[in-house]
């Protein structure tokens, strides 16, 4: 399959989602007590950041915060990061995690570019915003993993995903459900479906766009996979 972004915009599919959180959580054992790990990791920085000075900080009501809003984005992207190394058959290392800082800046803009532009969505008509959060559901992935720089991956994701929009909706709706499920189990199921998320999503990605390539061989993904 050909790699190019109009390639992968243009490319026809169908959703397994059954597969999907199957995959996913295949992926996920692969390596679990890391995922559990760096999540906990990634909230323990979150709450050291949110209590600096505003406005690096939270402001007095637990809102907003510079550094949060930089480090968010990126530390995400370890979720992806090592859960493709796991799809590729690569054998990951918990440095892996911390590898979207290789390629900060386009990780950081397509939150940011695609936030905005959700939030623009929403505060106009509220539909175009629904609309695009749910077309923008492998952005990030396709900066990960495609090395696209942020409008590229905004935009392919958009195209592609926009053919099976509905079906999207209800795949992302899941995966939401499946995460109010971890948060009633007094918030420590969120150590399983949160990094199991990422990994669905992986999976998802992995049978609709396709991986660069496979095996212990394959180059590392701060390489250009």
């Amino acid at each position: 399959m050909s790699n190019s972004a109009q390639a992968i915009a243009d490319r026809n599919y169908s959703l397994e989602i059954g597969e999907y959180f199957s995959r996913g959580w295949d992926l996920f054992k692969q390596y679990a007590l890391p995922f559990v790990g760096y999540l906990l990791l990634t909230a323990l920085i979150g709450i050291v950041a949110s209590r600096l000075p505003a406005p690096l900080g939270a402001n007095e009501e637990g809102r907003g915060g510079i550094v949060n809003g930089v480090l968010s984005p990126i530390l995400s992207a370890g979720f992806y990061i090592v859960a493709f190394k796991l799809a590729k058959n690569q054998i990951p290392s918990f440095g892996d995690f911390f590898r979207g800082f290789n390629n900060f800046l386009q990780i950081f803009l397509v939150g940011l570019v695609g936030g905005l532009l959700i939030a623009l969505g929403l505060i106009l008509l509220i539909l175009p915003g629904i609309y695009l959060i749910v077309a923008y559901f492998f952005a990030t992935p396709l900066v990960v993993e495609k090395r696209f720089d942020f409008w590229t991956a905004l935009e392919t994701s958009r195209k592609l995903v926009s053919k099976r929009w509905f079906s999207f909706l209800g795949f992302g709706l899941l995966l939401l459900l499946l995460n109010l499920g971890g948060a009633l189990l007094f918030g420590v199921g969120l150590l399983v479906t949160v990094p199991w998320t990422f990994c669905t999503i992986v999976a998802a990605y992995e049978d609709i766009v396709g991986l660069n390539g496979s095996g212990p061989d394959a180059p590392m993904l701060d390489e250009g996979v």
